[in-house]
């Protein structure tokens, strides 16, 4: 079978979308698959062509076996919506123009959470007579709501009305939780060609790892107890909390010790940048994104990880990526996010919930788990334990199986 992935992230970027459908593909080739992405230039978040690479017509390379195109694109940071919705029309001009010469392709993907990808993909599905697949990582135009980013209800109107006819229209529809799949059947989507491939870790990489010595020292860190971030900065995450709880906890004679280390890029990371520097703080240090494999580095220097999301229902149906590589690398949580990846932390045990945007909270899980070793060794033995089940290799081959079902 050969598969036709569309999808505008991709390594050498590290966020989540391009490391999953990276480490899907692979499996995929793996398991005796021909597969071609086509994706563009390397640039997300900061709107910036990564070293080595530039922003061309085509351009092609391999990757541990995939066949990958990079296509033209309008590139710009990943803020500003109108310049958002640029770009991401572009690649799905570019995509779709790109996909007529690859040939003898059986079935096409298309990756959310933007639709205009999925876009290229049906369209790409009508003009070579093969089934589309939409692989539903979030729920877009309804995040774009729930963070406000756009205030034009009737824009907001359009592109729901575009997402259901994605929905409709694809062979099969691959969602990354329970929450997504009973969103979409509410809708009057047909339950029965929905199927629910979670986000995983890939255990190969994300393992127990001695604390980096050269790092810690390099960040000033030597002897504190450090909780992280590692992500995107972004409207969604409402970082401003971990802020606050730094502010609280500078002075605070159990919690002087405690550092913030907020690894990453994002549409808000220089206004935290800014507040942090504006607020006094000193147990705060930011990086920006690292490499692909430097990013394990900084995992190992977390006592506690922290996951948090705004405050809103719709995010009670996301389950962030970074909670399994915390499993896999046996790292506690404090996971401030609500609803479906609550669940996940709290039947695996592997760490602490809390209310999002709950600076108390925040404040009194970070005492807490510094204080008690015991509590954060007993996180870290059942999030082990639970990483196996949330294999990438296993769920890229469930993903792999559903894809053929379109096929046969």
């Amino acid at each position: 079978m050969h598969i036709l992935f569309l999808t505008d992230n991709f390594p050498p970027e590290v966020n989540a979308p391009a490391s999953r459908t990276f480490e899907h593909c692979r499996e995929w080739v793996q398991a005796g698959q021909r597969v071609t992405v086509i994706t563009c230039a390397p640039n997300f978040p900061k709107g910036k062509v990564f070293d080595g690479y530039r922003n061309a017509l085509w351009q092609t390379e391999e990757m541990a076996g995939i066949r990958v195109i990079r296509v033209w694109t309008y590139i710009t940071a990943n803020d500003g919506f109108v310049k958002r919705i640029l770009d991401y029309q572009s690649f799905m001009v570019a995509a779709t123009l790109a996909a007529l010469f690859v040939r003898r392709v059986d079935v096409v993907l298309g990756t959310s959470p933007q639709l205009f990808t999925t876009c290229a993909a049906y369209a790409v599905s009508q003009l070579k007579g093969i089934p589309y697949v939409f692989e539903l990582r979030d729920l877009w135009p309804e995040s774009i709501r729930a963070v406000g980013a756009i205030g034009n209800s009737r824009v907001l109107d359009m592109l729901e009305s575009l997402e259901l006819f994605l929905y409709r229209k694809a062979a099969r529809i691959v969602s990354v939780t329970q929450s997504f799949k009973r969103n979409l059947v509410r809708r009057g989507i047909v339950a029965d060609k929905i199927a629910v491939v979670t986000n995983g870790v890939d255990v190969s990489r994300f393992k127990p790892q001695a604390r980096d010595a050269e790092l810690e020292n390099e960040l000033g860190l030597k002897d504190k107890f450090i909780a992280g971030y590692i992500g995107t900065h972004g409207m969604a995450h409402a970082l401003e909390t971990l802020l606050e709880a730094a502010r609280r906890l500078q002075d605070d004679p159990v919690g002087r010790d405690i550092r913030l280390l907020f690894l990453g890029d994002g549409a808000n990371k220089q206004k935290l940048v800014a507040q942090a520097k504006t607020m006094g703080l000193r147990n705060v240090v930011f990086v920006d994104s690292v490499p692909k494999d430097q990013v394990v580095r900084y995992w190992s220097l977390l006592d506690v990880s922290i996951i948090h999301l705004k405050k809103t229902e719709l995010f009670t149906t996301v389950i962030p990526s970074k909670l399994f590589e915390c499993m896999g690398m046996g790292i506690p949580v404090l996971h401030g996010v609500a609803g479906e990846s609550a669940e996940i932390v709290e039947r695996e045990g592997c760490g602490q919930v809390f209310e999002p945007e709950n600076v108390d909270a925040l404040c009194a899980g970070l005492l807490a788990l510094k204080s008690q070793e015991n509590l954060r060794q007993n996180f870290r033995q059942k999030g082990l334990a639970a990483a196996g089940r949330y294999d990438r290799k296993e769920l890229a081959l469930r993903m792999l199986g559903e894809i053929g079902k379109c096929c046969n």
